[in-house]
């Protein structure tokens, strides 16, 4: 199945790379052109890392394929040429202007709940259902203005939302806290995430499941998993489901999709410690793994933020009923919930991303495996285009949101093809690729052609016999012991036997 290059919109004013398209060599491709992003070709020619010639360095490497079967080359640029490409002015802050987009979120959240509270009324509208319908529609409008408030508390976390620390620590507390995220826990994680971005062992935030994990979750092992062809999509839709509703929560309470080598904290805190609910891996706790001594100070301050939060949510439903409650926070509050998981999920899960081992990751790798995206008016002015801008993002975390797009086109030409966006289809090609990501990026294992340096760059698979094939693994066998006491062992099997 081959592919034409379509058109860009100029609006979109994002390059779409090669290496996002799906490849006619995919085998058992079921994608279509209009599931994945168009092409451009690269505009630049980078030079080698090291003092290893290109060509060399890529036949060491083996043939690594992503999902979509296209032929993937390692970044060979440095963050030194990223930096040197973005003008000095992307740089500034202006905590005057972060403040007014504060205020402007808030007044959004303000106006909206005094519109309906006054307004969608039994009075004003006797219907039952009509009512029913437009609190319903409350609550997802009150959700993008609650996500819009999270990005820029994030925004406080990177230091890029002013110039002040204090300034931004401060509002970053007030403005997480009210939507009862642990800003100081969540800012010291997250900071650790872009440290390590695509790093199997060391990712705060998103380590896909490998092959073993995979096959472990729906009770097969790892060798049975390229025999599995069949689409699931019932399966597919209650996995997404559950991501959505509950990602964020158990992120927070028991760091699920977090790294899971907590030994190897330096000061000892994460002996004996694993994720999962009761194993003291989580956001709340000072003696948690994910922080350091120094920290929990601020680990304490972030529970009283929530502490007060919940006191008021409390006095609320106790005062106004449990029900308005319901409706007034709790439903958008899962709603911020969904697009906070959505973005995230798609920023870092694509067909055309890799991940690393600690012995192929490096810092501009990891921060490359990352993709743009396009939301349309709901991504660039509610959510102050977090989804837009995701690859300077993790380059360069200090440049405010409205500096990002003039500092994402001059990265451009240094990245080259190794810059990725899916902008197809504005924010209905967003919501698609949710679902596309879900059944296409399942686990990842390296690619079959793989030689060297390459076994150790990653690639998502899946069992819904979409885009690259899983690699074929034999299957253990069985081999006997001779003499008394004879024993069992399990071994490859191997044609040689």
């Amino acid at each position: 199945m081959a592919t034409t290059a379509r058109p860009q919109n100029p609006v979109l004013r994002r390059t779409i790379t090669a290496d996002s398209a799906p490849s006619s060599s995919a085998s058992s491709a079921a994608v279509s052109p209009n599931d994945s992003p168009t092409q451009s070709p690269s505009a630049t020619s980078l030079s080698s890392l090291g003092s290893v010639d290109e060509v060399d360095g890529k036949n060491a490497r083996g043939t690594l394929l992503d999902t979509y079967g296209n032929e993937f080359e390692i970044p060979d640029y440095t963050i030194k040429q990223i930096r040197d490409a973005i003008p000095a002015h992307c740089f500034e802050r202006s905590g005057a202007r972060g403040l007014g987009y504060v205020a402007r979120d808030v007044a959004s959240l303000a106006a909206t709940f005094y519109i309906f509270h006054n307004y969608v009324t039994p009075e004003t509208i006797p219907s039952t259902a009509a009512r029913a319908a437009l609190w319903a529609g409350y609550t997802v409008v009150q959700g993008l203005f609650g996500t819009g408030l999270w990005v820029l508390a994030h925004e406080c976390g990177h230091q890029s939302f002013s110039p002040s620390k204090t300034l931004n620590d401060t509002v970053g507390w007030f403005c997480h806290s009210a939507l009862l995220v642990p800003y100081f826990s969540w800012k010291i994680s997250h900071g650790k995430h872009h440290k390590a971005t695509g790093h199997m062992e060391r990712d705060m935030v998103f380590v896909p499941k490998t092959r073993e994990e995979y096959g472990s979750r729906i009770g097969k092992l790892a060798h049975e998993l390229h025999e599995l062809t069949e689409e699931t999509p019932i399966a597919t839709a209650i996995h997404l489901v559950t991501q959505q509703i509950g990602g964020w929560p158990l992120y927070l309470l028991s760091n699920v999709t977090g790294h899971n080598y907590h030994e190897r904290q330096a000061e000892g805190k994460g002996m004996g410690k694993k994720n999962g609910f009761g194993n003291g891996v989580n956001h709340f706790k000072p003696s948690s793994p994910l922080y350091e001594k120094k920290d929990e100070h601020l680990i304490l301050l972030s529970d009283l933020g929530l502490a007060i939060t919940l006191s008021i949510l409390f006095f609320v439903g106790k005062n106004f009923g449990w029900t308005n409650l319901l409706v007034w926070y709790v439903l958008p509050y899962l709603w911020v919930n969904h697009w906070l998981v959505a973005i995230t999920f798609l920023q870092h899960t694509d067909p055309t991303l890799p991940h690393y081992d600690a012995h192929a990751w490096t810092y501009t790798r990891g921060a490359a495996a990352t993709i743009d995206r396009e939301f349309g008016f709901i991504g660039r002015t509610l959510l102050h285009g977090i989804i837009e801008t995701h690859v300077l993002h993790h380059y360069v975390s200090t440049i405010p949101f409205y500096n990002a797009d003039e500092a994402s086109e001059a990265i451009k030409p240094v990245m080259g093809k190794h810059y990725r966006a899916d902008t197809e289809g504005g924010s209905i090609g967003f919501l698609r690729a949710l679902w596309r990501s879900a059944r296409m990026c399942q686990w990842v294992e390296p690619s079959e052609g793989a030689q060297g340096e390459g076994k150790g760059v990653f690639f998502f698979r899946n069992r819904n016999g979409l885009g690259t094939a899983p690699e074929k693994i034999s299957a253990p066998v069985a081999k006997t012991t001779a003499g008394m006491g004879a024993k069992m062992e399990i071994g490859a099997e191997s044609d040689n036997e």
